[in-house]
């Protein structure tokens, strides 16, 4: 009589936990936060030239300030789309209470979770900011007959910085929203106004260019950062990672209706 063994059973590897699952979330987020800090290696360099009195710097600072500030100067219909556009629309206050607004939607539908992600990486944004422009202290443009008048110092800039993480936060969020006809007019609407509010603020004679590209800098490479730790969580409780840029964070918000809470985002 042959006698047979009992085969060895494979066992499936478990699933972390849920709750561990949004407990590493909160470690990827800070952890993205600190990515962010080597992210921002470019506008470290920048500072650098910045502090250096670097020529080629000083010549595209401020022959582009002063060129700007010329050409709206003595036109009071420009002057006044730009103010409008700078005090209003592309005020930080009125990006960021535009993503307030988002949040609420955000849970909601039940998306707690990428409600989370968009309020910690504004929120980094906005300290990051004041944290930088706090420890380089650079005065602003000094202009004849200045145009507007903005507390504070310069390096980086608040609204290029607030626009960039914003905008980028905004299209990650509703991308399967948007879908494929109306994501192309919102990016658009996104790249007109990250770089619409740097020239607006640099025609002013609130910043310099540098002050302008460090503010893209900055907020595009936290953005980056924290959204790696949001598809690091995904990954983490056996969620599908797709294209952010194409599919945004989250694709499960392309359903319709509220969702009962947890529900978003599961298989």
């Amino acid at each position: 009589m042959v006698i047979r063994r009992p085969g060895r059973r494979h066992r499936t590897p478990l699933r972390p936990s849920l709750r561990t699952a949004d407990l590493r979330l909160g470690e990827r987020l800070l952890a993205g936060v600190l990515a962010f800090g080597v992210a921002a290696v470019p506008v470290a360099l920048l500072l650098v030239l910045v502090e250096a009195n670097w020529p080629p710097l000083q010549r595209l600072d401020a022959g582009t300030a002063w060129h700007l500030h010329a050409s709206v100067r003595d036109r009071p219909g420009v002057l006044a789309v730009l103010r409008f556009l700078s005090d209003g629309v592309w005020d930080p206050l009125t990006m960021r209470l535009l993503i307030a607004v988002t949040v609420g939607w955000l849970l909601w539908r039940g998306a707690w979770r990428l409600a989370v992600w968009a309020a910690a990486t504004v929120t980094a944004s906005g300290l990051t900011g004041l944290a930088v422009k706090v420890a380089v202290a650079r005065a602003r443009p000094a202009l004849p007959d200045p145009l507007t008048h903005a507390a504070g110092f310069s390096f980086p800039s608040g609204h290029a910085m607030t626009a960039a993480t914003c905008c980028a936060v905004l299209l990650l969020v509703f991308a399967p929203v948007l879908g494929r006809r109306w994501l192309p007019v919102a990016r658009t609407a996104a790249v007109i106004s990250v770089l619409g509010v740097g020239c607006t603020r640099i025609a002013l004679g609130a910043h310099w260019v540098s002050d302008v590209l460090a503010g893209w800098m900055l907020g595009s490479a936290l953005v980056a950062a924290t959204a790696w730790a949001f598809e690091g969580w995904r990954r983490d409780t056996g969620r599908s990672v797709p294209p952010p840029l194409t599919e945004g964070l989250e694709p499960e918000l392309v359903r319709h209706g509220p969702a009962e809470p947890g529900t978003i985002g599961r298989r």
